[in-house]
């Protein structure tokens, strides 16, 4: 599966079909924030611009606001995290993954970094 990913460390990619894409944090940014304790998930069905906070990770350390990486309508929520938070900390680019969010057609990926660009980012 193809990731693209975000400066502000979360990642994006293909769902189950080219218009759905599924969203979490990367694994720098769960290590960053520490033990993850509780995750606000968007409602299914609401709608998000581009950049707009849709969610909240809460961790021992802080709360960091996620920002939906493209527009469009949120189709499904990772429900596995109300009772196992811990999984953005286990497993943040699989079973860790936040929402999913259908979009009109392609998203525009331009802004967006891959593998190695994010790699060399988190390395600076």
């Amino acid at each position: 599966m193809t990731k693209y990913y975000t400066r502000e460390h979360e990642w994006i990619a293909p769902a189950n079909n080219e218009s759905t894409w599924r969203v979490g944090i990367t694994d720098y940014a769960q290590d960053q924030l520490g033990d993850v304790v509780t995750v606000e998930l968007p409602d299914v069905g609401s709608e998000h611009g581009a950049g707009d906070a849709c969610s909240v990770v809460e961790s021992v350390k802080s709360a960091s606001d996620i920002y939906a990486p493209v527009a469009g309508k949120i189709v499904a929520i990772n429900e596995r995290l109300d009772a196992e938070p811990e999984l953005v900390n286990q497993s943040p680019e699989e079973d860790g993954w936040l929402f999913e969010i259908q979009t009109d057609g392609s998203p525009d990926l331009t802004g967006f970094i891959d593998d190695q660009q994010y790699s060399a980012l988190i390395a600076e």
